[in-house]
């Protein structure tokens, strides 16, 4: 059985490994603030190893983050234009019939359901490395979902949306966090819906590739992300975490979400990007 290890990049992309359920290292933060980590549920003010380390234990408490007590089903929205939110409501109607994701204890797989959707990736993010645990396996698998690799819980969306094809299905989206299999992904599945996600840091050479070949990315902390994908996108939605509509079909997405949700919205033609001042610190 391999090694329970689960590495994780978030919160600035700090490095952080999990261990058996127990934090066994938190690295430095690229950034210093960002306005959507102090609305966690334990917030992150400042990006410090210690906060970084508390709030991902409140995740393990919460919802079993790396641990055999993984929820994967929610319906609750974190942010309105999240990948997940965005995707699980693309499923609850006609527009996709399954998604490519990465969950901690599983690694790739291809989901059907919107709350499966949004369990698994509602409040995880960056996840770099994972090890199987049976549980969560099994309990993802109970909810009609597909595990690439149940015995090393691998991680690979280029091999995953293969997957969902052979599968049957046609209408299939999948999250990538490097240009590289997002251009691999768009040759031979050009009908996929590529949402790019864990983007703060990359290059500007990186960022024009993936927007290049995406329907959707978020600015997460790049400021070559809502340069690139600033000038070039269709529509935006969010401004301290942008999130770019590339195409016609990312745009119908969006206005999909926005159909959906309660919350009430301005929506005004502007010279993109738009950025207000309350984006994270600093943008790299």
């Amino acid at each position: 059985m391999p090694r329970d290890e689960h590495v994780i990049e978030a919160l600035g992309r700090s490095r952080i490994v999990v261990v058996s359920g127990i934090v066994e290292e938190v690295g430095p933060a690229m950034i210093k603030e960002c306005p959507l980590a102090k609305r966690f549920a334990q917030p992150v003010i400042e990006m410090t190893p210690e906060s970084v380390r508390l709030n991902i234990e409140n995740r393990i408490r919460a919802f079993g983050m790396c641990t055999k007590e993984r929820s994967i089903a929610s319906n609750e929205d974190f942010v309105i234009f999240g990948a997940s939110e965005l995707i699980s409501e693309a499923l609850s109607g006609s527009m996709l019939d399954s998604a490519v994701l990465a969950c901690d204890g599983a690694g790739t797989v291809v989901v059907t359901k919107p709350q499966t959707a949004q369990g698994i990736g509602g409040k995880m993010s960056g996840l770099m490395k994972t090890s199987p645990i049976p549980e969560v396996i099994e309990r993802i698998e109970s909810a009609g979902a597909k595990v690439l690799d149940p015995l090393d819980a691998t991680i690979n969306q280029v091999k995953g949306t293969a997957l969902a094809y052979r599968l049957g299905f046609t209408k299939v989206a999948v999250t990538v966090a490097q240009p590289e299999p997002a251009e691999e992904i768009r040759k031979v599945y050009p009908e996929a819906l590529i949402f790019g996600v864990h983007l703060t840091g990359i290059s500007k050479e990186d960022a024009e590739r993936l927007v290049a070949v995406a329907d959707i990315v978020s600015g997460c902390a790049s400021k070559w992300i809502r340069e690139v994908a600033g000038k070039a996108a269709l529509m935006q939605a969010g401004s301290a975490i942008p999130v770019f509509a590339l195409t016609k079909r990312g745009k119908a997405l969006l206005a999909l979400k926005i159909l959906a949700t309660s919350q009430k919205l301005l929506v005004k033609t502007e010279k993109l990007p738009y950025l207000d001042g309350k984006c994270p610190q600093p943008l790299i």
